[in-house]
């Protein structure tokens, strides 16, 4: 079996056991089922797993349930034991050390920051950016849950060594997220590649344009971006600037996998006419 062979077939595997984990994200995930799913030997399934995600199943799991919660903490007033039973967790003290241990604060600390910021200075640099082509998964639905089409690419990309290194995540949001209903918004869940780089039916390519940008960079949780995103327009309308008409990017410049959340650096990119 050649290489280009083995790296779809194991890419079509991890797309389906990927596909099931945010499908059944509530509920307890047997490894033997996962390993039936990918069409895996169980003996062999959680070592492969591991080996092209860089992380187990649990803890992608656990990963994608607190960030889930941090999601519903930054961006709604349900109570926090709601959140915390949402999240698997039987009680609100052991949802705190697990939160805390992600995150570097408590759940409460989270929210009060998100709803009451730090009166810190964000820096806006203007940039002349070179293209980008991405290979990408295409995400239907709201913004907030672009996390399934990223995890089913770097199914993708992992049999492929491209998952980390110098190849960058990037989220293109092709709807306008103000204006548009949550189920219908369309982006793009991508990953930096090589001009020449071919793909496969999997996924498709994305070229983003070289051209001029305001650049804010986002230190922290990706639930807390929508911060950013205010302090840039504030910016761009006191500004001599105007926007392209083109969508923002979002360029991470670190893997979530293997960061903890609060250092996790996102670069937004808003195209300038």
């Amino acid at each position: 079996m050649n290489r280009p062979h083995t790296a779809r077939d194991y890419a079509r595997r991890l797309d389906r056991v990927a596909a099931h984990i945010w499908a059944h994200l509530d509920e307890d995930l047997d490894l033997g089922v996962l390993a039936e799913i990918a069409c895996f030997s169980p003996y062999h399934f959680h070592r492969i797993y591991r080996a092209v995600l860089g992380e187990t199943v649990a803890e992608t799991v656990a990963r994608l349930r607190l960030q889930r919660a941090s999601m519903a903490l930054a961006r709604s007033g349900a109570p926090i034991r709601r959140i915390a039973q949402a999240a698997g967790y039987s009680s609100v003290p052991a949802f705190t050390r697990a939160f805390r241990a992600a995150y570097g604060q408590t759940p409460a600390a989270f929210r009060s920051r998100r709803r009451h910021p730090q009166d810190t200075a964000m820096t806006v640099d203007i940039r002349d950016c070179p293209p980008l082509r991405i290979a990408c998964v295409t995400h239907k639905g709201p913004a907030p849950e672009i996390g399934e089409a990223f995890d089913r690419l770097m199914a993708w990309a992992g049999p492929r060594g491209l998952a980390g290194g110098e190849h960058l995540g990037v989220a293109v949001y092709l709807s306008d997220m103000a204006t548009t209903p949550p189920a219908e918004q369309i982006a793009l869940a991508g990953l930096t590649i090589e001009p020449d780089f071919q793909v496969d039916g999997a996924v498709e390519t994305f070229d983003i344009q070289a051209g001029r940008y305001a650049v804010l960079l986002h230190r922290g949780p990706y639930a807390t971006l929508g911060q950013s995103y205010d302090a840039l327009f504030a910016w761009l309308t006191a500004s001599p600037h105007s926007p392209a008409h083109a969508p923002c990017i979002e360029v991470n410049l670190n893997d979530p996998r293997r960061t903890a959340p609060e250092a996790l650096m996102t670069e937004i990119r808003l195209p300038l006419a």
